[in-house]
């Protein structure tokens, strides 16, 4: 039986130069004291107003520290529900977004316990999603297609310890089979259709929750259920993404 990597996982897919590393930024925003649980309380609270029911999703939302993903010069933006730049023309989601995706992929498949199996993250820019994953699944793997983003959430993620996220240097469009199946495959980029090998890859029971682009060129949040006979699709609502590139940069 192959071996999954342990975290942090590093396995380079392909070969691109290296970038330079920074020293995470994980200073306080001013102004909220030794920590930011009363301002989390406050994106939650909004979160559930807004239809947010899950209480998994909710508590995982509560629990993960926003602010030490982002730059300290947006820091006081962390728990507004807007997206924030996090380098290489990439964005930090909108919380609202990252719960409202988490928790349509928990009405798929779900472990005695209530958590999610294993999942595939395919985008892991900063960190934040697969950290929030983390406290809904047994096990997350998280892929990055740019280096610079993959070494960032390296970065932002080893003080937290978390011991379930392995991270992936390489081409998300074509998932990482040395983990599948699994339960559930989350993208934060759009394409004009679900890759084959995410569909390939997904347990029976197990859902796909990703961005795909729409005939007029819009995109739309898609949900795919696969059972052991058929593949279903179903669109919701519109929703905005960077573009689900191929290789690796």
């Amino acid at each position: 039986m192959t071996r999954r990597p342990g975290f942090p996982a590093r396995i380079d897919l392909g070969s691109a130069p290296a970038a330079p590393r920074k020293a995470p930024s994980h200073a306080v925003p001013a102004g909220m004291g030794l920590d930011s649980q009363a301002f989390r309380g406050r994106m939650v609270g909004k979160l559930a107003a807004e239809g947010i029911s899950d209480a998994q999703v909710l508590a995982a939302m509560q629990s993960v520290e926003r602010h030490r993903f982002v730059d300290s010069a947006l820091a006081n933006q962390s728990y507004e529900d807007t997206s924030l730049p996090i380098g290489l023309g990439q964005t930090i989601s909108k919380p609202s977004v990252v719960a409202r995706m988490i928790e349509l992929l928990m009405a798929g498949q779900r472990t005695p316990g209530g958590r999610l199996g294993r999942v595939l993250e395919v985008g892991t820019g900063c960190g934040y999603q697969a950290a929030v994953l983390a406290c809904v699944a047994i096990e997350v793997y998280s892929i990055e297609r740019l280096r610079g983003l993959h070494e960032k959430a390296r970065d932002n993620l080893r003080p937290l310890r978390i011991a379930n996220v392995h991270l992936l240097f390489g081409d998300g469009m074509a998932g990482y089979a040395r983990g599948a199946p699994y339960a559930g495959i989350i993208a934060a980029a759009g394409g004009e259709a679900i890759p084959q090998a995410w569909i390939d890859q997904l347990a029976p029971g197990g859902r796909i929750v990703a961005p795909m682009v729409m005939p007029q060129g819009a995109q739309a949040l898609c949900v795919v259920e696969k059972t052991a006979s058929e593949v279903k699709q179903t669109v919701l609502e519109t929703v905005h993404f960077v573009p689900l590139k191929s290789g690796i940069a």
